[in-house]
């Protein structure tokens, strides 16, 4: 007979970015009455990173757990943008059940998709809470039809078939059991009900020999790496000399020097965990994802978790650029070495690669998103360094060159669906589904090879007039498209002298084409300051004063002004770069440069490549 902790349920809350999950988990925490009535609670509370607030992206999982009707509940909040899926896939791992949170209006959406797969393949219970029911043009029914038929095309079975549905708003922390927005009830009550009826709760099989095994990894500089995951079998207490048996096969013996289990947003030290508890273990140093902590006399690994291969590379570099050291407080190989090794300790889907250079790194991820989370923190702390055109990774597959092409929807106006399907097209997409809602708007879905996608999301926006949404998530890796996929047409405007940008100058070569800097910018030679209205470079000179004369101009009280420059963000910058070209990142800026910076140089190894071809 199987005993059961009816105590304790473990789920995890999986989504499309954006659609509402991280503030519901705080109306749960905040209803559950586990802070004080004078305890301040920011708003989106499990989001602590400044880049996950600043842009309303969860981009590393979160365990919280809240106290209801004498049940703990161990809460995982779970990045919702495709880079980090490999975090979700982890994490279901741990769970019993899931709560998939779709926007009332939006409906499933590319990554609801991949979530969705994931926890239907580890059988898991799902719940599915219809949210942002008091949105403007809601269709809740018609969105629960969408998940449905998503369930039935994923080949869920009869059992997750008969999911439950909540409809929600995590905003004002309101939930009911009908689709109509004045049915809502004041509270999650009925949230909280649904969990505790529907999750299986975890078999408490706690008198059996130990097993323990790592999903997310933490950092202290205190306790050095610190495991978080599930107790899956036995009893784990404070003291305990453990094998940990690696996924090479190594056998570790280490002594469990702290115990942490979760209440709230906090981490409360306790003496013994049990099995279905979810808990983070300090003590060894080399633990990773996947490994397993069993006794020493009873070592029986659990099965191996998957661990997402990188897709896409960069060139990490130490600036060298004539700005370099100026306003940057970290700029030395060694230690950006050390902050990348640093990196390594907790995100286990990055790869860095040292090259013949001891100043040149290759650095691999899951996406432009997960490379450039890592540069931005990397300046907010400091350091200037340069980095090249993101590339994919090509893998060869049963002797056929492969490479990873990604589902893309885009729902869009219908005058724009013409031109987006010919953009499309010209990156070697293929259409899979077109849907008219009949409101105007167009669903298209696409298979899109990852490389083409590379600044497209600019030319996108262009297109659309800044309507359209394009979504996107890894599919599979296909065999490699023949020829040139993307990338920038337009040549680029490069300065020919070091100095300040002057107003007369910018001026003078603004029918050129779109300039990236201000009057007064320090600029050098090499330095790329705006976009040419044709393809091919053109160096230019944006260092050149007027000229003073003692000649009275016809036109002199006439004001003039130059046009607003367009200024990029990391992201523009690296979706921006052409594969001759650097972008430089340092606290204060972000500028795009040539690789060779003299101009006679750069048309000395243009022509000698032409030549060769």
């Amino acid at each position: 007979m199987t005993i059961e902790r009816n105590d304790l349920r473990n789920i995890a809350i999986i989504a499309h970015v954006d659609h509402g999950k991280t503030t519901l988990v705080d109306q749960l925490l905040k209803q559950s009455g586990i802070f004080r009535a004078n305890e301040q609670v920011d708003d989106r509370a499990m989001d602590s990173d400044d880049i996950e607030r600043e842009r309303g992206i969860t981009i590393l999982a979160k365990n919280t757990a809240i106290e209801y009707k004498n049940t703990k509940i161990n809460i995982l909040d779970t990045p919702g943008h495709a880079d980090f899926g490999g975090e979700v896939e982890r994490i279901l791992k741990m769970v019993d059940g899931v709560l998939l949170v779709v926007d009332s209006f939006e409906g499933c959406m590319p990554q609801t998709r991949f979530v969705l797969k994931k926890a239907l393949e580890e059988n898991l219970k799902p719940i599915v809470v219809v949210n942002k029911i008091d949105r403007e043009f809601a269709r809740p029914e018609e969105v629960v039809d969408e998940v449905l038929e998503l369930f039935i095309e994923l080949d869920a079975n009869d059992e997750q078939l008969e999911f439950p549905v909540v409809y929600a708003s995590g905003f004002n922390g309101t939930a009911s059991l009908d689709p109509d927005p004045a049915a809502q009830e004041d509270t999650l009550r009925v949230l909280y009900d649904s969990i505790i009826e529907n999750i299986p709760a975890p078999v408490d099989n706690r008198d059996e020999p130990l097993q323990f095994q790592v999903s997310l990894l933490d950092y202290s500089d205190y306790l050095g790496r610190i495991g978080i995951g599930r107790v899956f079998r036995g009893t784990i207490k404070l003291g305990d000399q453990v094998a940990v048996l690696k996924r090479d096969g190594v056998v570790k013996n280490f002594r469990v020097t702290k115990l942490s289990g979760f209440l709230g947003l906090r981490r409360v030290d306790i003496n013994e965990a049990f099995a279905g508890d979810l808990i983070a273990v300090s003590g060894m140093e080399d633990i990773d994802v996947g490994d397993t902590v069993c006794p020493i006399n009873h070592q029986e690994a659990l099965p191996e978790l998957h661990i997402d291969e990188p897709t896409l590379q960069m060139t990490f570099l130490v600036n060298n650029s004539p700005f370099a050291g100026k306003e940057g407080k970290w700029v030395t190989a060694r230690k950006i070495e050390e902050r990348l090794e640093q990196q390594l300790q907790t995100d286990v889907s990055l790869r860095v690669d040292p090259t013949d250079s001891p100043d040149i790194w290759i650095v691999s991820g899951r996406g432009e998103l997960h490379l450039s989370i890592l540069i931005e923190n990397m300046r907010r702390e400091g350091f200037e360094l340069q980095v090249s055109k993101p590339e994919v990774i090509v893998r060869e597959i049963d002797g056929v060159l492969s490479e990873p092409v990604e589902r893309v929807q885009i729902d869009v106006p219908e005058e724009y669906t013409g031109s987006v399907i010919e953009s499309i097209g010209e990156r070697k997409g293929e259409m899979l589904d077109m849907i008219n809602n009949g409101n105007g708007q167009v669903r298209l879905v696409f298979l899109v090879p990852a490389r083409g996608l590379i600044g497209y999301s600019t030319e996108f926006l262009t297109l659309t007039r800044g309507y359209g949404i394009i979504n996107h998530t890894f599919d599979s890796y296909k065999p490699k498209a023949k020829g040139k996929v993307g990338g920038r047409r337009n040549g680029v405007l490069v300065s020919m002298e070091t100095g300040k940008a002057t107003p007369y100058s910018i001026m003078q070569l603004e029918d050129r084409g779109t300039m990236f800097v201000e009057a007064g910018t320090d600029i050098y030679e090499g330095m790329i300051v705006g976009e040419n209205t044709r393809e091919g470079d053109l160096a230019i000179n944006l260092t050149r004063a007027k000229q003073a004369t003692n000649v009275r101009s016809a036109t002199k009280d006439q004001t003039t002004t130059t046009k607003k420059p367009r200024l990029m963000t990391l992201e523009e910058a690296l979706q921006y770069l052409d594969d001759d070209e650097y972008c430089e990142v340092t606290p204060e800026s972000i500028r795009l440069r040539k690789k060779i910076l003299n101009k006679s140089e750069r048309d000395r190894v243009t022509k000698k490549a032409k030549s060769k071809d």
